[in-house]
């Protein structure tokens, strides 16, 4: 018989991955909640009003709802889609800068770029993603996207072009009353905070300010002021979700968390950390020995991964299963090349450009570097990163979205993962990604 935990999720639902509640204490269901609200989706209100319609018998409302439970099947189904001609979701990184210097981030130690993406690309890759009828499109990528001032207007004309959901992933630093409240009449469909830490202890150590000190006050109370001003213009949207990476230093504050954020944001999450070049110590002395005894045991080598979740129970993995982002979406830097999966920080094997842009990096590597090297204001952090390694170049040719996601680079990466040779791609078997692994419980 499975029994409850404190947070009020079966052993099972927390086993690997991630964990989730909504405010009140139940297990989010998104897809339900924007099946219910659709035609708060600001997509339809600006079909029907552009279009001078009324959906009296509500076919086009229930066209918007049947379209996005089919994206949200296939986002949690994505293998079978090996043969779709589209992806599901663009990551456009409007914003490569970032106001934070967390130790567990890859800025820390891939070199990139302090810039935000131009006006006139966006609008380019936003046509084309609405030409295509791709559903889904997240406004960010390594940077943090509240630091792009067209940000708003990015939203809005995703919007007006009929995307399906238009998502964020923001720290909140600059989050004040009236960017909310921006952001919140601009039409966005999710707003996913990143939050690490029960404690202001904790959280001030994993996200500690790059240009100046951050605080866990002035932040949680933007997170809590945002919740406010949804509330009091009486707005569905944009759906609240946060989330923590489970780390040594978290793993203890799990019921602090969900306690601080269960009533000011619609879903609390945690996941597994992935590992990004901080080398964080993920083992007390005592896992360590378990890890170790039960890797001798049984002639396992010592660099065979392993995961712990929040209640100490301790997983390896022997086998890789293929990764379900190669199916799913395309990442799009904010000069244009193209990645295809969200943990290839660096952009290291790419898939091809939308821009001529991005053909040569050389000059703004060098940059950072520079600044690195002088110890100049906001790089002190940074000391450790690293010019990003090049696995794989695509040919220096400006292509569409189209013939880059049915193109034959990520064609290839594609079918070594389905063969079952993920470590024949250099990018991918070093990956820490989680859910590609195959996790066995040793304790």
């Amino acid at each position: 018989m499975e029994t409850k935990s404190q947070i009020g999720l079966t052993k099972q639902e927390i086993l690997v991955g991630s964990y989730k509640l909504n405010n009140k204490g139940k297990a989010f269901n998104r897809t339900k909640y924007f099946e219910e609200n659709m035609q708060f989706n600001k997509s339809y209100e600006l079909y029907l009003k552009n279009n001078n319609l009324k959906d009296e018998n509500k076919e086009i409302l229930n066209n918007f709802i049947e379209r996005y439970k089919a994206y949200r099947n296939d986002w949690t189904n994505p293998i079978k889609r090996k043969n779709a001609k589209i992806p599901l979701s663009i990551d456009i990184e409007t914003a490569s800068i970032c106001d934070l210097a967390c130790p567990h981030c890859s800025r820390e130690y891939i070199i990139t770029p302090d810039k935000v993406m131009s006006e006139s690309l966006y609008k380019k890759t936003i046509e084309e993603t609405s030409k295509l009828k791709i559903p889904s499109i997240k406004l960010n990528w390594r940077g943090e996207p509240l630091l792009n001032p067209k940000l708003v207007e990015m939203i809005e004309y995703a919007k007006s072009k009929g995307i399906l959901e238009v998502l964020i992933n923001t720290n909140a630093v600059s989050l004040n009353e009236k960017k909310s409240e921006q952001i919140i009449k601009s039409g966005l469909d999710v707003m996913i905070y990143s939050f690490d830490g029960g404690s202001k202890e904790t959280y001030e150590k994993m996200r500690p300010g790059r240009f100046k000190k951050n605080s866990f006050e002035k932040v949680y109370e933007n997170i809590k002021k945002f919740s406010e001003i949804r509330k009091k213009l009486n707005s569905k949207f944009p759906v609240t979700k946060i989330q923590m990476i489970l780390t040594r230093d978290s793993r203890d504050e799990v019921e602090n968390f969900f306690a601080l954020f269960k009533p000011i944001v619609d879903e609390v999450t945690i996941t597994q950390y992935n590992e990004r070049g901080g080398n964080l110590e993920d083992l007390s002395i005592n896992e360590k020995k378990i890890v170790n005894a039960y890797l001798e045991e049984n002639k396992l080598p010592k660099d065979t991964p392993f995961m712990v979740d929040f209640e100490g129970n301790i997983f390896i993995s022997k086998n890789r299963k293929p990764c379900e982002q190669i199916f799913q979406r395309l990442m799009l830097t904010f000069d244009g090349r193209v990645g295809m999966c969200c943990h290839d920080w660096g952009a290291q094997h790419g898939v091809g450009f939308i821009d001529s842009m991005a053909f040569d990096q050389s000059k703004l590597t060098n940059e950072v570097q520079k600044k690195i090297s002088n110890n100049s204001k906001g790089f002190e952090l940074l000391k450790n990163a690293k010019k990003p390694k090049n696995y794989n170049e695509p040919s220096h040719k400006v292509e569409s979205l189209n013939d880059i996601w049915n193109g034959k680079e990520i064609s290839k990466v594609r079918t070594d993962h389905l063969n079952g040779n993920v470590n024949k791609v250099n990018v991918c078997k070093d990956c820490t990604f989680k859910d590609t692994y195959d996790w066995i419980k040793i304790n």
